[in-house]
């Protein structure tokens, strides 16, 4: 299982002013700790909690098709080519990067065991859409489009410029090659999914976009390039029962959804920074950087109060955001909390040469990279904790399919227990979704008239 450090947020390490008691504070919010869990267990089910991102792991009907259509076929794509935004595509870049070999798309198709290259296209930059769709033989790529609603502006535009270019080439056959993953019954993709007879899957009710990737959102792309999806359950199956556990000295979901809260609402510590010390992990930072920040930026609480909170969050890279980000963090403002993710066993062991032992940097001669680089997160902490600055350290023993998805589940259910503790309501998103409406009545979408003229004389007075 992987493991969560939080001494370096403790007063005993930190300092009073800067730390918490936290054994104390544990004792003092496990009644509540204990009502959040079982709560969230007990409506998880329930249809309009948005807590069936919780099931995920125990979904067999939907990990079966999914097997399935990634058989039948295997060996007909060189490429597959996801569309999709936010929670449509972070989830599987995170996990696609971290569970595939390094420079994928680069390496032969024997060293990809003939697997396909995939690529995302989770933006609308129109000179990154233009140069990736003359490189790619789209006659050889199959096409995942992803969104729940059938409508995201960005995802649909990119839908109907790839559709019409895969028709130009392949005729009526192009439909062969786009599979859709998108709402059940409702939505304008639905709808021409059904009319154009695509193979679809389905993105479950009362399940977010930021809490999907363990839907078909993200196992279908990943079964497409080989990743052993079966591993990304069991995973998530295993760390699910542990966080069930209601005592917070054993739930590391609650532990660190406590010790952020209070660094917050108690220190005045409401940024969140999460530093991977590994490559092949960095784009979980961006994967979090929505979780925590969709779910938890709110301006009412509950009541109805007006509270406009909620941690922000920051990305960083170990080490290479120690020659960028570091000095920041020890001497600037003591606003943030670190969490440092370690991992134990990297798959390649790699030697530095015993040269240059006449020179200064003779002493790395016969170390390994593997050596360095737990130096650098190890000093790291330790500089932090001399400037009195909060970190957590989670561990993972190596970096595969079980250990990654423990990651990603633990901090779904971390951000979902936090925002208990803040009293909001996680899982919506007013402010995304007023950005969202202003862009269709930019766009001439029937229906936004009215909001397009106030728009436009919103924007001339600004």
């Amino acid at each position: 299982m992987i493991e969560l450090n939080y001494k370096n947020a403790d007063a005993l390490v930190i300092g009073e002013e800067n730390g918490l008691n936290i054994e104390e504070e544990f004792n003092n919010y496990q009644e509540k700790i204990t009502h959040i869990i079982a709560d969230l267990n007990k409506r998880k089910d329930k249809p309009g909690q948005w807590l069936r991102w919780m099931n995920l792991g125990y979904s067999e009907e939907t990990i079966w098709y999914v097997k399935e259509f990634a058989s039948m076929v295997e060996g007909r794509f060189e490429n597959i080519l996801v569309l999709g935004i936010g929670g449509s595509a972070l989830g599987g870049i995170a996990v696609t990067e971290a569970l595939l070999k390094p420079y994928w798309n680069l390496l032969t198709p024997e060293q990809r065991n003939n697997h396909p290259r995939i690529f995302f296209l989770d933006n609308i930059d129109p000179d990154i859409i233009s140069s990736l769709l003359s490189i790619l033989d789209l006659k050889k790529t199959l096409v995942n489009v992803i969104t729940k609603s059938g409508s995201t502006a960005e995802t649909m535009s990119q839908y109907m410029i790839v559709k019409d270019m895969l028709e130009k080439e392949l005729g009526d056959d192009y439909r062969k090659n786009i599979v859709v993953t998108t709402d059940k019954n409702i939505g304008i993709l639905k709808q021409l999914a059904d009319q154009e007879g695509y193979k679809t899957f389905i993105v479950p009710d009362d399940v977010g976009g930021r809490f999907s990737v363990f839907s078909a959102v993200g196992l279908l792309p990943f079964a497409l390039v080989g990743i052993d999806i079966d591993e990304i359950t069991n995973g998530i199956k295993d760390m699910d029962l542990a966080l069930k556990n209601t005592d917070i000295h054993e739930n590391i979901a609650a532990q660190n959804a406590l010790i952020h809260y209070l660094m917050d609402t108690k220190k005045g510590k409401n940024l969140s920074v999460m530093m991977p010390y590994s490559s092949r992990l960095r784009y979980v930072s961006d994967w979090y950087a929505q979780l925590w920040a969709e779910s938890l930026g709110k301006e009412y609480d509950k009541d109805g109060n007006k509270v406009n909170i909620g941690p922000t969050p920051l990305k960083a890279l170990g080490a290479t955001d120690q020659h960028s980000q570091i000095q920041l963090y020890n001497e600037g403002p003591n606003d943030k909390i670190i969490n440092f993710i370690r991992v134990k066993e990297f798959d390649t062991t790699l030697e530095i040469p015993k040269i240059f032992e006449y020179t200064g940097i003779g002493y790395l001669g016969g170390k390994t990279i593997n050596d360095l680089l737990n130096a650098e997160a190890d000093s790291t902490r330790v500089a932090l904790s001399d400037y009195q600055r909060p970190t957590i350290t989670i561990t993972l023993p190596n970096i595969n399919g079980y250990h990654v998805a423990q990651l990603l589940y633990m901090l779904e259910v971390q951000t979902a227990i936090a925002g208990e503790l803040y009293n909001i309501d996680t899982f919506n998103q007013p402010g995304v979704e007023q950005a969202k409406n202003y862009t269709y009545a930019l766009m001439g979408r029937s229906g936004y008239e009215d909001s397009a003229k106030q728009l436009q004389t919103k924007m001339a007075s600004v």
